[in-house]
């Protein structure tokens, strides 16, 4: 084992705090790794790495949670002190100790008791986790003490510390003897509770020179990171580095609407401000022919109001296809309505306008003072910002984090989103999504693209397809195809006219048919052009399954097509099925639907154990409908008697231990149930809509089973995040 991989050792502690002892309070708690993330100064980026450490561990199927002991303000950075940006909060523990209570008690020489009610509140916390991440205090001027702290907090709490620490403008030897400075505060490189560090921003431009959001040429787009990953500190034996992150502009690009809140500007035009981000400003008081070179995409333009002419000729370059950041207007000036009629269709087309009261010159210090943290309601650079900063911590540490996790897990939702993901990567297939003008399938499919999780084809008019797009803020990446069915239809009325010649189809009939896109996606399909087909955003379920019951057939060995839920509750991930397909099937068709099931369970890293459903648990009723379920149990079993398959099962007593201990206790599926078979669809229907409303739990699906290739169908209230997933299943199945 590599010293990244050293053991965490539940007994031993931190050397002892000059003049402090500890805390009477005993940790309870000993299985979790507790892993203390301390700042090396201010702007490190905390919550970031936070973030980033919490998706990994979520991804590796790890229980992960985030305990803030003590609550630190966020920084005010707006020339008014009652404007403060609502910034993401990743702690989960209710209760935690204010900063001013614990200087309270420091003044008063009590430390002893916070650092008590700290071990209680992370006790009444910790309960089940496999890690747990611990924030410690960000050192500020005001809080120039916040290393003692931290360091007294992490004995208390019996956790592993790690650095976490940005270089700003040092060297690499500066950055070197800072860090080793910093160690010798909780012990040095040699204290084996001292982990490593996490180097954060590699690469950040000056912001005191350049500002929050510097100029593409200010960036150095030749940044080498192995000098920072040799650094000799590294060497030392125990003290690793355990992440190397680079800066990334895209990272901390903030959307129109939080520049706009935060100068609680005049909205003259929202345009796609909720979308739209900008990654530099310029403030602008030149000539127009002085400004064009300005005028580039995500670029935030801040003029005076009265400048008419740079208003005009920044709509036109709007207009040209720039997809500018906003125009800020300052000093309360708005043009003219005649100006704005001239501006009109730039307006149309997306382009935000915002007016302030302020002179250009406190407009921009205003705006470089901007808070750089993460709204806790920007979803998207969320997920950027976690994604990258994962992708760059050390593989090894994070592999020793979850070595003890149970192989035989409970799937939690991240961790099945990560592997669904993971797998569609592999597999790299072409979807078709035959409902291309739908925003939230281009949505979709831009984001497959972007994230290869797929390679999708949007079919539909490029014209609307392109305009849509442009409205709602969407970048349609490279890789993305477009295809207009106007162009492609005739190649496919003699080939679906062999395949339904035995019904009679002509060509006229078949020319007819194919102007449905779900019929010409399909027989894209069938014909090998696409590798997967997902609709039903839009279409019905009939509308979308039709054509593939009708050209694509069923696979062999299969008797029947049916479907089944990914139901992400906040623990795990259940099955359910068949809740779209088969109305009524009998006991024989309920088997088959219980064994394909189960299949597509442990395909997709789901341990099958599979429940009948039935208003009845074991004999203890009676009536058609429960005899049909015994009979479906008994036939799955003897089909497959490596499948764990019991029933009937009532669904409390499937899925509740406590339940199952009394109606099945000698059932090897009661109350640890993952695959759920329903005895006809509308049982089956009406549980997973309810448990997915009254719960607030996402649902994939429905994913088809049976089929000679793969068609998923949609609910017409599919979110973008649904059509992703279903996307990613779809080319997980054209592997299979």
């Amino acid at each position: 084992m590599s010293e990244t991989n050293k053991p965490p050792s539940a007994s031993s502690q931190l050397a002892p705090a000059p003049n402090a002892q500890a805390p009477k309070a005993q940790i309870s708690k000993t299985q979790s790794h507790r892993i203390m993330l301390i700042p090396v100064g201010f702007g490190v980026g905390l919550t970031s790495v936070s973030l980033g450490l919490l998706h990994t561990c979520e991804q590796k199927g790890i229980k992960v949670g985030h305990f803030k002991p003590i609550s630190q303000p966020s920084r005010n950075s707006l020339a008014k002190k009652d404007k403060t940006i609502d910034a993401i909060s990743l702690s989960q523990n209710s209760r935690c100790i204010s900063l001013s209570y614990f200087e309270e008690k420091m003044a008063k020489g009590q430390s002893n008791v916070v650092l008590e009610e700290i071990v209680a509140n992370f006790n009444a916390f910790n309960q089940d986790q496999d890690v747990v991440i611990i924030e410690g205090l960000i050192p500020t001027t005001r809080q120039p003490y916040a290393g003692r702290i931290n360091r007294d907090v992490a004995q208390a709490l019996g956790a592993e510390i790690v650095l976490v620490a940005a270089p700003g403008n040092d060297s690499t030897k500066e950055f070197e003897e800072r860090l080793e400075v910093s160690a010798e505060t909780y012990g040095g490189t040699k204290n084996k509770h001292l982990l490593g560090c996490i180097i954060n921003k590699l690469n950040a431009p000056d912001q005191d020179e350049f500002g929050l959001l510097p100029y593409e040429e200010e960036i150095n787009p030749n940044f080498d990171i192995t000098p920072w990953q040799s650094l000799a500190i590294f060497k030392n034996k125990g003290f690793n580095l355990l992440g190397a992150i680079t800066w990334d502009i895209d990272l901390v690009a903030p959307r129109i609407m939080d520049i706009s809140n935060y100068l609680e500007a005049k909205v003259i035009n929202a345009g796609d401000m909720e979308h739209r981000r900008f990654r530099s400003v310029a403030f602008c008081a030149r000539s127009v022919s002085n400004l064009v070179s300005y005028l580039v995409p995500g670029r935030l333009i801040v003029t005076p109001g009265d400048r008419t002419d740079i208003i005009i000729a920044t709509c036109l370059s709007a207009l040209n296809g720039t997809k500018l950041g906003a125009l800020v207007l300052t000093n309360g000036y708005e043009p003219s309505p005649q100006v704005w009629e001239l501006c009109q269709q730039a307006l149309d087309a997306g382009l935000p306008v915002l007016s302030v009261p302020w002179d250009t010159w406190k407009t921009s210090r205003h705006i470089m003072s901007f808070n750089p943290e993460i709204p806790k309601d920007d979803i998207q650079r969320q997920d950027k910002v976690k994604q990258h900063v994962a992708d760059n911590l050390s593989k090894d540490w994070i592999s020793y984090l979850s070595a003890k996790v149970e192989a035989n897990y409970l799937l939690s939702p991240p961790a099945f989103r990560h592997k669904l993901t993971e797998l569609a990567r592999a597999a790299n297939k072409l979807i078709v999504l035959p409902e291309g003008t739908d925003i939230r399938t281009i949505k979709a499919a831009a984001i497959c693209c972007e994230r290869n999780i797929a390679r999708c084809q949007l079919i539909g008019n490029k014209e609307e397809i392109l305009r849509i797009a442009e409205q709602q803020g969407i970048i349609l990446p490279d890789n993305l195809l477009i295809t207009d069915p106007n162009d492609i239809r005739d190649n496919y009325i003699t080939p679906l006219v062999e395949l339904r010649k035995n019904k009679g189809l002509t060509d006229v009939i078949a020319k007819e048919n194919l102007k449905d896109n779900v019929v010409l996606a399909t027989m894209m399909l069938q014909m090998g052009q696409v590798d997967g087909l997902v609709s039903g955003a839009v279409n019905t379920t009939a509308n979308t399954i039709r054509p593939a019951l009708q050209l694509i057939k069923t696979a062999p060995g299969n008797s029947l097509v049916s479907s089944i839920f990914f139901m992400l509750l906040p623990e795990q991930v259940l099955v359910y099925g068949d809740c779209a397909i088969n109305p009524d099937p009998n006991a024989e068709q309920l088997a088959d639907i219980a064994i394909q099931s189960a299949d597509s369970a442990a395909a997709f890293g789901i341990p099958p154990r599979v429940a009948m459903i039935s208003y009845s648990t074991g004999s203890s009723g009676h009536g058609a409908d429960v005899e049909k379920v015994t009979k479906a149990t008994k036939i799955a079993q003897a089909k497959r008697p490596d499948l764990i398959i019991d029933g009937p099962l009532q669904y409390d007593a499937a899925i509740m231990e406590n339940v199952a201990k009394k109606k099945a206790p000698n059932s090897p599926v009661a109350g640890k149930a993952t695959v759920f078979i329903f005895p006809d669809l509308n049982t089956g229907n009406t549980t997973y809509k309810a448990v997915q409303r009254s719960a607030d739990v996402v649902s994939i699906g429905p994913m088809l089973q049976g089929m000679n290739k793969p068609v998923n169908d949609l609910s017409r209230g599919a979110l973008v995040d649904d059509i992703v997933y279903t996307i990613a299943l779809t080319a997980i199945q054209a592997t299979q």
